[in-house]
């Protein structure tokens, strides 16, 4: 059986599930402090003062850190910690460091009533801080910070325009093609709507969580880590800390849950603690503290003009868009403004994506960052279009769909992909035709992502007892090890289980970019195709030469080289590499290698059918079917892309109809736990049907494509338009909550006897 393209399990699988996989929690290093963080309350105020008197009289504490310390570590250091202003309740003032984590707490205790903060006005939404008048949350001439996490899960790139300064808005994003004007005019059926999503955490199990220590000799800081990049982390701490690079080594350490919200956290603040005390300090977030002060998604306003002629044809699109930043730039602007126009031929598009900056946590990426808002809207607009055209929905998605090679928003041309195809599994499936009962429907919607790039390496190296292990620097967090054995596996002629993938840490491992953006497999995984490639070539070398056989005669199949067509003639891949690794060796090691800079995105599309039956008297919704579509390029492992699948439509739901970060009306989070921030269960979902359909990218592995992405994107797009099939009612504020859908329903009754 091949190595690829079989259901194979995760070679993480037994350490997680018998609980011996070893996270950044369960480091225990002589001597090791533990910090905790005193977090600003008001969402913008003056810091008075930090008394640490009281704090520093409690017993096990060691120090209480302000940015002023931080500061006379070294020159040219970032500022870690807030500097006499709070931009959020939530900014991490001042740290407690203790010989406990019950020290800690006691000390963080004390250190409260020791913090003095003035009050200054807020700006909590956007409307506020666009207002004329409203307050700044960066102050006139101040630099903005970066932050490209977002847009670097998907690699696409556009023009960002500052916004002019003073004012609220960071920066701004512009596309546009046709005359608009003129296509909304002529247009005879035009659907108007503002669609909002809120703010959403990526809800991962394990808090974030460090451990950070220096070499008392070599003054070299190593940082222990829950990461999705750390590569990324080494080079961001140490420009934080304004030391080289190769005096921080960062470990990976098991994930326990990302989703985009574990890329950079207090990695810089941990290493500052350790350099700061001279010894290893944990920093690990409680519950609270991590819905605090951690980045989630951002909340978005989308307001839409779509309109077409009345026999069908799509005339033109006007979008703009307003993301909620908080108090720091980094939404997703550019990808969300790109996949708004981009999944049709619209004749003529204006679309303008802003950032606001509120006194709110900054945001970050999470699972397809701004694919989801800019989905939703554009999938509830074509739905709604179709229905007042008359047309069928998925046929009318047929006809408009992209092509590969059709231009997308910012001028780039769509790859090879499969959105039609996708559009015509849909089109075909049984479920869109199940008869209904009373209060159900069905909806669908398309969903993509334009798939990530960046270059990476890999080595494969071979032991004498016929295994081999496979080298790579990307972290594993959905499967991605498993994939990357199978590919080796798949080459070198052997079965996955002789094959073990390792990540190093920064000091020993190849490069690899981040673990998201659905560009894992297509990326590190073409290296270790290239690396596994190398491997076979020595190894094919050593027996053409030991045996007295032509290289291009020689097979490796099962384990061994074996003649091409005289099967009795075969030499054991161990005898191969103990040949190159011995004492007096003829042959140099069995090391491959392997790099890649892969320059053509390879997008994947999903698309979903939703049944769902809603409660006339609640408003509650429960989905009763599911189904995705999902183009996948080749599956490696197909057990491992349905797990992803199932993933995210459970996160879809989450966005449809439960998830929220809320605040009240001065700025204090009202879903600061699991109690409070409704994650869907087991229960609220059904069974979910998969279909995976394979048109191989030309650059992945064997064909594939990225699939972390694409799955989680059109669904929430999905089950609303389900609930207006169901109800009448669009829903264009997410998430459909029975409150939410019973007052609708109310107005709707309301306005029909009005109207009576």
């Amino acid at each position: 059986m091949a190595a690829v393209g079989s259901r194979t399990r995760r070679a993480d699988g037994p350490a997680k599930v018998t609980g011996t996989a070893r996270y950044t929690g369960d480091i225990r290093l002589p001597g090791m402090l533990h910090a905790r963080l005193l977090l600003s309350p008001y969402p913008s105020s003056r810091i008075v003062g930090v008394d640490r008197e009281q704090a520093l009289a409690t017993p096990g504490v060691v120090a209480v850190v302000t940015n002023g310390d931080l500061a006379r570590l070294r020159e040219g250091m970032q500022d870690l910690l807030a500097d006499g202003v709070t931009r959020y309740a939530g900014e991490p003032v001042a740290v407690v460091v203790a010989e406990s984590e019950a020290s800690a707490a006691d000390g963080l205790d004390a250190l409260r009533g020791g913090a003095r903060f003035e009050p200054l006005p807020a700006v909590l939404t956007v409307d506020e801080a666009l207002a004329d008048g409203a307050p700044l949350v960066r102050g006139v001439g101040e630099e903005l910070p970066e932050n490209e996490e977002a847009e670097a899960h998907a690699a696409v790139a556009a023009e960002k325009a500052r916004a002019g300064r003073p004012g609220n808005t960071a920066n701004r994003v512009v596309f546009s093609r046709g005359d608009i004007d003129e296509a909304l005019r002529t247009a005879e059926a035009v659907v108007r709507r503002s669609y909002t999503t809120p703010r959403i955490h990526q809800g991962y199990i394990e808090p974030q969580s460090n451990v950070a220590a220096v070499d008392p000799v070599t003054g070299e800081l190593t940082i222990y880590t829950s990461t999705q990049g750390h590569f990324y982390v080494r080079a961001e701490t140490a420009k934080a800390l304004a030391m080289p690079q190769q005096k921080v080594r960062v470990v990976p350490m098991a994930v326990g849950g990302a989703f985009g919200g574990k890329i950079l956290n207090f990695q810089p603040l941990a290493g500052a603690l350790a350099l700061l005390t001279g010894r290893p300090v944990r920093l690990e977030l409680t519950r609270y503290e991590d819905f605090m002060t951690t980045e989630p998604a951002p909340a978005s306003r989308i307001e839409l003009e779509l309109g077409a002629t009345k026999d069908g044809e799509l005339r033109g699109l006007r979008g703009t868009m307003w993301f909620d930043s908080g108090s720091a730039p980094g939404a997703p602007l550019t990808v969300a403004a790109v996949l708004l126009a981009g999944y049709y031929r619209f004749p003529s598009i204006a679309i303008e994506a802003s950032e606001v900056l509120t006194n709110k946590p900054p945001v970050g990426a999470y699972r397809a960052p701004g694919a989801v808002q800019a989905t939703f809207a554009i999938e509830s607009a074509m739905d709604e279009i179709a229905s007042l055209l008359g047309a069928d929905p998925v046929a009318f998605r047929l006809r408009h769909a992209a092509r590969p090679g059709d231009p997308m928003p910012h001028g780039r041309l769509w790859a090879k992909m499969g959105l039609r195809e996708v559009l015509e599994a849909i089109a075909a499936h049984p479920l869109r035709k199940r008869p209904r009962r009373e209060g159900e429907g069905t909806g669908v919607a398309l969903g993509g992502w334009p798939g990530g790039l960046e270059s990476a390496s890999a080595c494969v190296r071979a032991n004498t007892d016929g295994t081999f292990q496979v080298i790579v620097g990307s972290v594993d967090l959905t499967g991605t090890a498993t994939a990357m054995a199978q590919i080796a596996a798949e080459v070198l002629g052997v079965a996955p289980g002789l094959v073990q993938v390792v990540t190093p840490d920064t000091g020993n491992a190849p490069y690899a970019g981040l673990a998201g953006g659905s560009k894992t497999t297509l990326t590190v995984g073409a290296a270790v195709r290239l690396a596994a490639e190398d491997a076979r070539r020595q190894i094919v070398a050593i027996a053409a030469d030991h045996i007295e056989a032509r290289p291009e005669d020689l097979d490796v199949v099962e384990g061994k080289v074996r003649v091409r067509g005289t099967p009795a003639a075969a030499l054991p891949l161990a005898e191969v590499a103990a040949m190159s690794m011995r004492f007096g060796a003829k042959y140099p090691p069995v090391f491959g290698q392997g790099s890649t800079a892969i320059t053509r995105q390879s997008p994947g599309f999903a698309g979903h059918i939703a049944r769902v039956r809603v409660d006339r008297e609640t408003g509650s919704v429960r989905l009763l079917d599911h189904v995705v579509v999902q183009d996948v390029g080749f599956a490696i492992n197909p057990g491992e892309i349905e797990g992803q699948i199932l993933g995210g439509v459970a996160q879809g739901v989450g966005w449809a109809l439960q998830e929220e970060v809320a605040y009240d009306a001065s700025g204090a989070l009202l879903t600061s736990t699991f109690a409070d921030y409704a994650l869907p269960r087991s229960t609220s979902l059904p069974g979910v049907e998969t279909v995976l359909i394979e048109i191989p990218s030309d650059d992945g592995p064997f064909g594939a494509r990225g699939v972390g992405e694409p799955p989680v994107v059109a669904a929430a797009a999905a089950i609303a338009n389900a609930i207006a099939d169901a109800t009448g009612i669009r829903v264009t504020d997410l998430p459909a909550s029975g409150e939410r859908l019973w007052r609708l329903a109310q107005a709707r009754g309301r306005q029909r006897r009005g109207q009576d």
